[in-house]
């Protein structure tokens, strides 16, 4: 039977070589990257079946990489975070990590995490069985395989920053996100005085190509001095 590989993400030496020991123990290859960047360029080198993901990292942070991830991929994806980063890690939750575990970590109960996440992926497997995944509300669909769009069947051209606001709404439909968390997490950079009106900007053109009438929607909707949310139903 193949190994599962697993990529641990810590820009902490002493950290990634305690995770190599107790994981490897379990019967499993383990590869490593001290920040986002270099975890992306090991995704596209090799197969990962499960990410251990440290949120606070230098050049590109545990949130980041993992929006970015979730962008094609659907792997399994621990957060590791520190007692004091409880907003970081609901975030983390929030834009598609699996789980999280706190640090300092019991061996025992990591180990046993990674297993049931290898489990579980394993038995439902990565897509779904038309090997694509597909999020929709109502008449608004959008395909992530495909990275399309439609409403009531008829195709919606988004621009590549349109989409990826929606499809970021999409995935957590009811969650509202700030203005902030919008541009950090799409244009993957901290937000300055002038990205207010860039996400707002953003929004009203996904409105105008999404909803019959914009000035009353029924998918984007705006929670006055909060953000914005997709409707859940």
């Amino acid at each position: 039977m193949a190994k599962n590989n697993i990529l641990v993400v810590d820009d902490e030496p002493e950290i990634r070589e305690a995770l190599v020991i107790y994981l490897k123990s379990d019967d499993v290859d383990v590869f490593t990257a001290s920040n986002g960047l270099e975890a992306l360029e090991i995704l596209e080198k090799e197969t990962i079946h499960l990410i251990l993901m440290d949120i606070m990292m230098p050049q590109l942070d545990g949130i980041k990489t993992t929006f970015k991830i979730r962008e094609s991929k659907n792997i399994p994806i621990i957060m590791l975070s520190a007692k004091s980063e409880d907003g970081d890690k609901i975030l983390g939750l929030n834009v598609g990590a699996d789980d999280y575990i706190t640090k300092p970590f019991n061996p025992l109960e990591l180990v046993a995490r990674v297993r049931s996440q290898l489990r579980r992926f394993t038995n439902l497997g990565s897509f779904h069985s038309n090997g694509e995944e597909i999020i929709q509300v109502r008449g608004l669909m959008l395909n992530k395989s495909m990275k399309t769009v439609e409403v009531d069947g008829e195709d919606v051209r988004l621009t590549p920053k349109e989409y990826k606001i929606l499809e970021l709404l999409l995935e957590n439909k009811g969650r509202v996100f700030s203005i902030e968390e919008i541009y950090e997490l799409v244009w993957n950079e901290p937000i300055f005085a002038a990205s207010d009106n860039t996400v707002a900007v953003h929004v009203r053109n996904i409105r105008e190509k999404i909803e019959i009438n914009p000035k009353d929607p029924k998918y984007l909707k705006v929670v006055w001095g909060i953000g914005y949310k997709i409707e859940k139903r």
